[in-house]
Formats: structure tokens, sequence, C-alpha cells
């Protein structure tokens, strides 16, 4: 049976209550004077990071943000806190935001930096943004769309090249901070404390997913499961250097960012961020001797590989390639271990609502027989529930379920109750986390992530995955980059059309990429129309945008 409702959390039957804040503070307290953070001319310490971070933390409080109500007395889509919108690119002031909010109690969220006006104000409004962190070459966009946010009352201005002057009501982020005290915070962190992640909207409006920090810090950034502060500071033993390419606007940068900290570590951004510079991100790599490289699927790994094709550098230091946030196929995978054979490639699978939920690895020794694309071995909290949601499916069933996580999840969407229930469904008296994914668990364990129903084509009755059929387009050496929807259609209800950019200096007609699609997926499932096109609209983060790709699909020849 299924029922709805607010189930018990697991953080009340879970005795690992720690704050992001405090984490960050204790460690902090036994480095001080190691490298934290390394961004263009930047090489701020831990300490440096501790006192801007409780300079920013005390800027806020003394505007009169803060927490109001505790979480005790709230629904699970609801906050009682003020929210800060971090409307940046990457830099130090990015995680600075982040951290320093969170000492505030004040909950973080992330914005999308290539909204337009009217998905910015949708997004500040539907958040409740009370504060605002932003680079002044997004001000423009802000100004346009401030008059009807009456609730944003602290703006904080990030200076870039773009050299615009301070906006209306705004105070440099600096200023603030060189004003404010470097002491600890005056208040009482609390695990109870809110994370909220917006959802990237590619197929629907965006959502604000509500995290108490604590779970999100297990959940989502990697955080030590050790019992005791202590334990948890003797975990972090500063080994890992990571240069996370993708935007922190996304999850899986920021939360990789986190994983960092909550290592002891060094987290590395690259010089241009605005946009993936394959040649940057070797080059600091190189410089910095990084170990740990974060990318998004074939969006970011392409255009990575073709760079190695063309300059030779010293990656010696790199020890692991984790793609996160979309998918990385085998025959990028198998790439890149013929250039890095020493490195491991992780393929993480996680999202919003859930947080991280299964892994796939690849080496240089085993890349022949274990490299795939959308394949993962079961984790201990991962499931696969029936399309009805009211049981869990077994190794072997046939059935196309639901790909589903128990344990510590978020607790709900902001303002929205309804959808709430929907996505955390309580089966047998378990909470489960349900963001959209269909999947099938195997004979041997191992789940099949067919892909989002959200984006799943119903042509002749059949219902046909676009992410599995986007990889077996891309198992093709010709194609650069794919993303697959639907249109109508008199016969089929609706069919499968590919929209394909083709790597430079190669050519292929649709036969040939049926041809090899067909290798990896049932007839049924090929695309009866290619669009072929110089460009494939993504998100900075590496996300397919497939309400662009319906457009292009339906206004392309029959």
């Amino acid at each position: 049976m299924v029922a709805y409702g607010q189930a018990m959390s697991a953080a009340e039957s879970d005795d690992r209550q720690f704050s992001v804040a405090e984490i960050h503070e204790a460690i902090a307290a036994t480095r001080p004077d190691e490298t934290c953070l390394v961004y263009r001319d930047r090489r701020l310490t831990w300490r440096e990071i501790t006192d801007r971070t409780r300079r920013l933390a005390n800027h806020l409080i003394a505007t009169g943000l803060g927490c109001h109500r505790e979480r005790d007395a709230l629904a699970n889509h609801e906050s009682g806190q003020d929210h800060l919108a971090i409307y940046l690119h990457n830099g130090n002031e990015y995680m600075e935001s982040m951290l320093g909010a969170l000492k505030a109690r004040v909950a973080p969220f992330n914005v999308n930096y290539r909204y337009v006006a009217s998905e910015l104000h949708y997004l500040l409004d539907d958040a409740q943004a009370t504060a605002i962190v932003v680079h002044s070459r997004f001000t423009p966009t802000l100004a346009e769309v401030l008059p009807r946010l009456p609730r944003l009352r602290v703006i904080l201005q990030v200076a870039d090249e773009s050299e615009l002057p301070l906006m209306a009501g705004a105070i440099w982020y600096e200023d603030a901070l060189a004003a404010s005290s470097p002491d600890r915070p005056a208040v009482k962190w609390s695990p109870d404390d809110l994370y909220i992640l917006y959802t990237g909207g590619t197929t629907g409006m965006p959502k604000g997913v509500l995290w108490r920090n604590a779970d999100a810090n297990i959940e989502c950034f990697g955080g030590s499961r050790a019992e005791s502060l202590a334990g948890i500071v003797a975990e972090a033993v500063g080994d890992m250097k990571a240069l996370l390419s993708p935007p922190f606007m996304h999850g899986a940068g920021h939360w990789m960012a986190l994983r960092t900290w909550n290592l002891g570590g060094t987290l590395h951004i690259q010089w241009y961020t605005d946009r993936l510079d394959p040649h940057d991100i070797w080059s600091m790599i190189e410089r910095e001797r990084s170990n740990f490289l974060l990318i998004v699927g074939d969006a970011f790994g392409r255009p990575l590989l073709d760079q190695l094709a063309e300059q030779q550098y010293d990656l010696s230091s790199l020890t692991v390639v984790l793609s996160g946030g979309a998918a990385l196929s085998a025959p990028l995978k198998d790439e890149l271990l013929t250039h890095l054979p020493t490195v491991l490639v992780i393929d993480g699978l996680g999202s919003s609502e859930a947080g991280g939920q299964l892994t796939h690895v690849s080496s240089g020794s085993n890349s022949t027989s274990n490299s795939t694309t959308g394949t993962f071995p079961s984790s201990a909290s991962s499931r696969v529930l029936s399309e009805d949601l009211s049981h869990e499916l077994l190794p072997g069933d046939t059935e196309i379920g639901w790909l589903a996580k128990t344990g510590r999840l978020a607790l709900g969407y902001l303002g929205d109750p309804d959808k709430t229930a929907r996505t955390y469904p309580i089966v047998d008296g378990v909470r489960y986390a349900v963001p959209g994914d269909r999947a099938r668990l195997r004979a041997d364990d191992v789940v099949e992530l067919l892909g989002r129903d959200s984006v799943t084509i119903n042509s002749g009755g059949e219902k046909i995955f676009a992410e599995e059929v986007e990889a077996a387009v891309k198992a093709h050496p010709a194609v650069y980059d794919c993303v697959v929807a639907g249109r109508v259609s008199e016969r089929w209800g609706n069919e499968v059309v590919a929209i394909v950019r083709l790597r430079k200096g190669h050519q292929v007609d649709d036969e040939g990429l049926r041809a090899v699609a067909e290798r990896h997926i049932a007839r049924y499932k090929l695309p009866k129309s290619f669009v072929y096109v110089a460009e494939i609209v993504r998100s900075p983060a590496g996300k397919a945008d497939y309400r662009w790709a319906k457009q292009i699909a339906a206004s392309a020849p029959g």
C-alpha cells in the first residue's frame, strides 16, 4: 500500500547530527595555514576562508536575516529561514556565499545565470529570496526584475571584468566583508538549517528542493559518516586537490566542492568561468598537480578529449575523473582511459531530490569489458519500485520501474506539498525519494537506467527513453553530441527524432547512424528522422534542453 504524508526523517533515528558550518570550522582549526581554495591569483588558506565566511555571516545577521521558525514547527515543504540567492559565476565568492549563509542560519540557493528577466523573476519569487549575491555583469537583468521582488532587501555585488557600477540599493561584497566582524557568529548552528537546490527546469519549471544541511552533508556533499566531530576531523586528511569544471550553480559542481572541503582538501577553480575552456582545465591540472577532475557527461568529456588529441600535458597527478549530472557514454570512457590509463573513471548518478545514488567505475585494466552506458551496480540505499509504487522490484523482475532511494532524503519542494507527496511516497512504511528516473533491476543486481520519465516518447504504444537512444546514436565515432525528442506522428502518435552535432571533419548519413545505433537498441527505438545542427543547446552544466529539442524536432521536415 502507498500512503503520502510526513514520514519520520532518517535524521530522527541517526545520531550523526552536525551542521556544515561547524564541520568546516572544526576542520579549519586543524589546518589554518594550508591552502583551501585557488582561483586565478588568489590562494586562500583555511584561516582566510573561515575569516571571510564569518564576516559574511555577521553582515547577513546584522541586516536581520537568519532563522525565524525552527524546523520542528514546519511541514516538509516549508521554510522558517531567510533565503540567499547566489547569482554568480564560479569563484571564491560562490563557495564563500554558500558557507557564509549557513553560518548565518540563512538558506543558500543556486541561480542559473543564463536566465532572462522573466525566468529570473520566477525563480527569485518562487524561492522567496530575501538576499542575493550577484556578479556585476548580471545586475542589469536583476535591476529589471527588482521592483517586482518586494522581499529582496539585501544585495551584495561582486565586482568583475564588466566593470559595471554598483547598482542602486546594493553594497560591494568586499566592502561588506571588510566592515563586518571576523568573530564566530553569535548564533547556534543547527543540523536542521536548510540548504536549497533548485532543479534545472529543462523539462518544466524549476523547483526548490529543501534539504536539512546535515542530511545534505552526507548524501550530497560526501561528508563523513563518523559518529563524532572528532572522528569527522580525523578523516579530513587533506590530500584531495579537486578541479571542478562545471558551474557551481549546478548541484554536481558545488556538491563536489563541499566534498573536497569535507576531506580537508584544496579546491581548484579554472580561470575562465563563463565557458568550458579545455586548455584552461588541463593546464591548471598540470600546474597545480590536481588529482581529481569533475566533468558533466559527454558534453564536457568530448571537448576535453579533443584538446588532449591536439596538445600534451603532464597529467600524472590525476587519479580520478568523475562525471556527474549527465550520462558519460562508454566510448568516451574508453577514450579517456586511452589518454589517461592510470585514472579511475567514475560515472556518478544522483538527483536534486535524493542526493548521490549510484556509481560505476571503469579503469585502464578493465575498460574493454567494464565501460558501459547507463548501468550501475546496486547500492544499499537505492531501490527500484514498481510502476504503481506498491512494492520493491526484485533482481530479475522484467518490469520497468522507478529508481528510488531510502535513508537520508530531502524534505520536499519549497511551497509545494502535493509535489512533495508525489516525489516522496511511503511504501510499506518506508519513505522513498522517486525523482522520476525509470529503471530495471537485472538478475545480476545491476540497475539499468533508462532515463527520465518526463522525456519519454510514447511511440506506437511503446515507451522509448530519450537517453537510451542518445547513447546509441553517440556510439558512432562521427557524432560529437546528440539529443533526442519526440514529435507528433499520424502513424505512431509520436516518433523519435535525433538532433545531431557531428564532429569536425566527419561525415555520415542517416542510415550510417541507424546502423550503429541498431547494435545497441531495438529497431522500434531507432530515430525516424535525424536533424543535423552546428550546436546543441545545453545548460552551462551540460544538461540537455529538451524544450529546445522538441521545438527543433517539431519544425524539422518529416
